[in-house]
């Protein structure tokens, strides 16, 4: 079978929700009032650290498809002053979404034991407070969320070959500004950083997703032990030590891009290796320079800059069983699965749905259930199920 990065076609029922007149839908979006309709139509659970468990009304996938929103929408009204990365999360509010994002992704690993039939993934993606408000590639919620979604392999193997050069399918490889420029002080730095016990780096080889060749060239690391290193503290604090990294590095880089010789940022999380890597690298400082001089000269470039840290966070398993962590800079237009290769399609198709969606929501519900019984949140009541 051929390889390479799939479209899947994910069949949806309409939203009959009313944007106000006057209004462009990403304003709306980021709206308290969609927050409600979110809560009251898709919502399954909430707690009291304003985590909301939800179903994807638009989602990627009929066979398992869910997220957790920090819903900030009615205490943090300003959108863009609402946290948007794990790094700005509470600590409380995080320990108790690592402890939701355990029990889901262990559900789906149990439900979906099978590497050869099922890809799981779980992460999430900084694609909100990094473009203005104005933007109108942003149909999204301007909140931190994070996504559960299962595909079946065969869907995956039966769906058409995505055109490569498709814009949404460029996180790595050749596309990225990383990978294509600064390849080696990448890794450089990120090993220097970083002090992992848990996580253990991998090469592309291993990380890839056989079917689709995805991920492609970003800096991966496998969990030894698989989902039950998930019960372990220790795995989510380096999973956060992998953000922090790649915060450093993409903030720094965009810093020395803005102003030529800028000096180090005050609030970095590993100084010493961004002061002796990153500012005396030369592949890195001259990648700098190549896009400030693009910035200057071409406005259409620099207004797709994005210059707070934009990235993609996944925890997924490939056809080896193996559970990896990858990273990715996350480039304008992405979905969360395209990190994988795979493209999702989405068509408004009510009936094709509603065949579906009684086993989508009867997993939903087993989800929730676990997640009430660990003390995690308390069910919400929508017309499609019972509190």
């Amino acid at each position: 079978m051929q390889c390479g990065p799939r479209e899947i076609v994910t069949p949806f029922r309409p939203i009959p929700l009313e944007v106000p007149e006057g209004m462009k839908p990403n304003e709306f979006f980021n709206s308290t009032e969609n927050l409600n309709d979110l809560v009251h139509n898709n919502g399954l659970l909430l707690n009291p650290e304003n985590l909301l468990l939800y179903r994807k009304a638009l989602g990627h996938s009929t066979e398992f498809d869910t997220s957790i929103i920090y819903n900030t929408s009615q205490t943090i009204l300003n959108p863009l002053g609402r946290p948007v990365r794990r790094t700005q999360v509470p600590e409380h509010v995080r320990h108790v979404w690592n402890r939701m994002n355990q029990v889901i992704i262990d559900y789906m690993l149990e439900q979906y034991p099978d590497p050869q039939q099922h890809l799981v993934l779980a992460g999430e993606a900084s694609l909100d407070a990094t473009w203005p408000l104005t933007s109108p590639g942003v149909p999204s919620i301007r909140m931190l969320h994070n996504h559960f979604i299962v595909f079946p392999m065969d869907e995956l193997r039966n769906a058409q070959l995505a055109e490569p050069n498709n814009p949404n399918l460029t996180d790595g490889g050749q596309h990225s500004l990383f990978e294509k420029h600064m390849h080696g002080v990448y890794r450089e730095f990120i090993c220097k950083a970083l002090h992992l016990e848990v996580l253990r780096p991998v090469s592309d080889d291993s990380a890839r997703i056989d079917l689709t060749g995805y991920p492609q060239g970003l800096p991966s690391w496998e969990v030894p032990g698989g989902a039950a290193a998930l019960q372990d503290v220790r795995f989510w604090h380096e999973y956060d030590l992998v953000l922090k990294g790649f915060l450093d590095f993409y903030r720094t880089f965009f810093s020395q891009v803005s102003s030529r010789n800028a000096p180090m940022l005050p609030d970095l999380y590993f100084p010493a290796p961004v002061e002796s890597v990153l500012l005396f690298d030369n592949d890195f400082l001259k990648t700098a320079k190549m896009v400030r001089d693009r910035c200057i000269k071409d406005p259409a470039y620099a207004n797709a800059i994005r210059w707070q840290p934009a990235f993609k966070q996944l925890i997924y398993r490939n056809e080896q069983g193996k559970l990896i962590v990858t990273i990715s800079q996350n480039s304008i237009g992405n979905a969360i699965t395209e990190l994988l290769g795979v493209v999702v399609k989405r068509v408004p198709d009510a009936a094709a749905y509603e065949q579906r969606e009684p086993q989508l929501i009867e997993r939903l519900l087993e989800v929730r259930r676990r997640l009430i019984e660990a003390d995690l949140g308390e069910g919400i009541a929508t017309e499609y199920w019972p509190a």
